[in-house]
């Protein structure tokens, strides 16, 4: 009796989870995927069933539960907390690997137990695992951390305060707010703070009225409705001069404005992402930046972070501005290179890699790239000549990988876990990586 009362309530989840537009899975506590909805199937095309199979078999090809392979587990989570676990994670699918937001809600028996978890998945839109992708790129931890971030704020209407060093991506992330927001209809408006004198800033955001001054022969919008219904992105917030920022204050308090020279007040309506590369707290402490305004745009705050701090992205953000920097070209990256260049601490992170990239693209003649094209960070560091394999030899992103792993673990003097926390990867993923490549090297 009691097998057939769980048959029918299982029939009975999966088909309310068929009526819902959102891709969810139903999962028991063992890790095993009970059903999919339609949109599951339809979105993520899975030619075959996926009952019976277990939820990190399907999504990350792992032999063991995610959290045993350096990962976190929502399941596990659930299960620990008894409430809904929200984490993004890379998921493979038919599709290729893609970043994914996935939510666990626990489903419990008449004892008050949990059985059954129904898990929802959101693809990320804003961010790539591919190279070809004209989006944020990456799939370090550290890279994830701050797209879930993004994830969460962006559905909402708080402001969000982007925090890192300069050439980090900031726009770029600004913009994949916007993307996935309510507004990703409406316009996407950036305001570089820092190149604004202050004698324009006033009248460049908020605009002003015909004879508001000398040269104002008809009115101009300003770039404050210019954003009407979309997002107002102020970068550099940092640099807006302390005078003005009582101005900015009163246009988010109060969500009105006046151009300059005008006597009627206009309503604003947009969505705040503010970015800065500059300590605003120690700004507020020493008095150049308004304490109100601070708590006013950092809502959300989300630090962006150094490329140093995600080195494992390096090959794919390499291969990522080689496609748009020489689109028409088939260029390779030299093994030797990435050694060097993963050595190298880019204190001007991705704008830095972009310039240095760019260069070789125009010192290198053949379609090989080598340390010798980037003589500052290589000629620094003391690499000029290419080990192996010859510069003939194309090879893949995981070739190149394995090979810089293997090189490192011989030359580099750090342990395993050493190795691991300075990639930002977990001991267990790169244990699995080297062994993966034991393996292949074993079978040639």
């Amino acid at each position: 009796m009691e097998l057939v009362l769980t048959t029918a309530i299982v029939a009975q989840l999966l088909s309310y989870l068929d009526s819902l537009p959102e891709p969810r899975i139903l999962l028991n506590r063992d890790y095993v995927i009970v059903g999919a909805n339609l949109a599951y199937m339809e979105r993520y095309g899975h030619s075959q069933s996926l009952a019976g199979r277990r939820c990190y078999e399907v999504s990350h090809r792992y032999q063991r539960p995610c959290d045993e392979e350096g990962e976190s587990c929502p399941l596990k989570s659930c299960l620990n907390t008894g409430h809904s676990q929200r984490i993004l994670h890379i998921h493979h699918t038919p599709r290729g690997d893609e970043h994914v937001d996935v939510e666990l809600t626990p489903i419990h028996n008449l004892a008050g137990d949990i059985e059954f978890f129904v898990e929802m998945i959101h693809t990320v839109r804003g961010a790539s695992t591919s190279p070809d992708a004209a989006v944020l790129v990456g799939r370090s931890p550290t890279f994830n951390r701050m797209l879930e971030q993004v994830s969460r704020a962006a559905p909402s209407q708080a402001d969000v305060l982007l925090l890192g060093e300069s050439g980090t991506g900031k726009e770029l992330v600004a913009q994949a707010v916007h993307d996935a927001s309510q507004r990703s209809s409406g316009p996407f408006i950036a305001v570089d703070c820092s190149s604004l004198p202050e004698n324009l800033f006033e009248s460049e955001l908020f605009g002003y009225e015909k004879g508001a001054f000398s040269g104002a022969t008809q009115r101009k919008q300003g770039l404050v409705e210019a954003a009407n219904g979309g997002t107002l992105f102020l970068d550099e917030v940092g640099d807006i001069p302390l005078g003005l920022q009582v101005k900015l204050l009163r246009l988010l308090e109060t969500a009105t404005f006046r151009r300059v020279g005008g006597i009627e007040p206009l309503r604003a309506d947009f969505r705040l992402v503010a970015a800065t590369h500059r300590d605003l707290k120690r700004m507020v402490n020493d008095g150049s930046f308004r304490r109100d305004l601070y708590y006013r745009i950092s809502t959300f705050p989300i630090l962006l972070p150094a490329l140093r701090e995600r080195m494992e992205d390096l090959p794919l953000l390499m291969e990522a501005l080689l496609k748009r920097i020489a689109p028409g070209k088939k260029l390779i990256i030299h093994p030797s290179t990435l050694l060097c260049l993963s050595n190298y601490a880019f204190p001007g992170n991705i704008r830095e890699l972009r310039n240095l990239i760019e260069r070789a693209t125009l010192l290198a003649d053949g379609n090989v790239l080598l340390p010798e094209h980037f003589p500052d960070p290589c000629a620094e560091l003391g690499i000029s000549e290419p080990t192996a394999p010859t510069p003939d030899a194309v090879m893949t992103l995981e070739e190149v990988e394995r090979q810089y792993l293997r090189w490192q673990l011989q030359h580099s003097g750090l342990s395993r876990k050493e190795l691991a926390q300075r990639l930002g990867i977990s001991e267990r993923t790169l244990f699995r990586k080297l062994e993966h490549a034991h393996a292949e090297l074993n079978t040639q």
